[in-house]
């Protein structure tokens, strides 16, 4: 029950209000009724339907459903910048276009790419407004109590812990934190989106994406965090709880270890 509801607090939480004056900006006194429309019930009330498809989601059918028709003129634009805001990678818009040109012409994927070149002009790491736009877990507030232990910023999310339930962790690009034991407990994490890495003193690093899970045996000395180029986030609690459980923090990860890592 406490999951569930979390569950619902954290889509509240998640939901960013969409506002729009364009359509009483421009057609306000020429056409008011249109702009009522267009501000007020279709971004107004159907953008805003985030429980039911996210504006992330919304802004993927809009573009194809535009580029569909051969629309890649100035709305086009700002509904590929409004994907961009809502979280879509350019990694993720070229792949959609590309599946879109088998079904909807060749002709208009290669007009679609050329205005998203211009939109995604690079590759490039997300923002933090991006990445929190795109996932479906909250990134919470700065980690300032352990922010001595981090190189980089991090921020935490604690989902109903004060009933046994998660935290979930958000590292930005580059962000880890140091070498540390779990003592006489068992420290699961599971990666619920991005990419990072966790190592084991003397071993191999592992890679971390969503669903991967690592359960940290005591006394193991550890660090996790994210990759250089992409944000990650990761649940964590703490099992097999021993009469003493405590956390040694150690030594940063050095740049030297940390630079190996693709």
């Amino acid at each position: 029950m406490a999951t569930a509801v979390f569950s619902a607090n954290a889509q509240q939480k998640m939901k960013k209000e969409i506002v729009q004056t364009a359509g009483h900006t421009q057609l306000g006194e020429f056409a008011p009724e249109f702009a009522h429309l267009n501000d007020d019930i279709l971004f107004g009330e159907v953008w805003n339907r985030q429980e039911e498809l996210s504006a992330r989601d919304r802004s993927i059918v809009t573009v194809i459903s535009l580029l569909a028709q051969g629309l890649v003129d100035s709305s086009f634009e700002h509904h590929l910048r409004f994907a961009k805001q809502n979280g879509v990678t350019r990694k993720e818009i070229a792949e959609i276009i590309t599946h879109a040109a088998f079904y909807a012409g060749w002709p208009k994927a290669w007009a679609a790419f050329r205005m998203a070149k211009e939109v995604w002009p690079e590759e490039s790491v997300q923002t933090k407004e991006e990445f929190e736009a795109m996932s479906a877990w909250p990134i919470g507030e700065p980690n300032s109590a352990y922010a001595k232990y981090f190189i980089g910023n991090s921020y935490i999310a604690r989902m109903d812990t004060e009933n046994g339930g998660p935290s979930n962790v958000t590292f930005e690009p580059g962000c880890r934190n140091n070498w540390h034991i779990h003592h006489d407990a068992v420290q699961v994490l599971i990666c619920v989106e991005g990419r990072g890495w966790y190592q084991e003193w003397g071993k191999d690093p592992v890679e971390m994406t969503p669903g991967t899970v690592i359960a940290i045996p005591a006394e193991a000395k550890h660090w996790h965090g994210a990759a250089k180029d992409s944000w990650f986030q990761h649940l964590t609690y703490h099992t097999k709880l021993g009469a003493n459980p405590s956390n040694e923090w150690l030594e940063p990860v050095t740049e030297e270890v940390y630079n190996k890592l693709p």
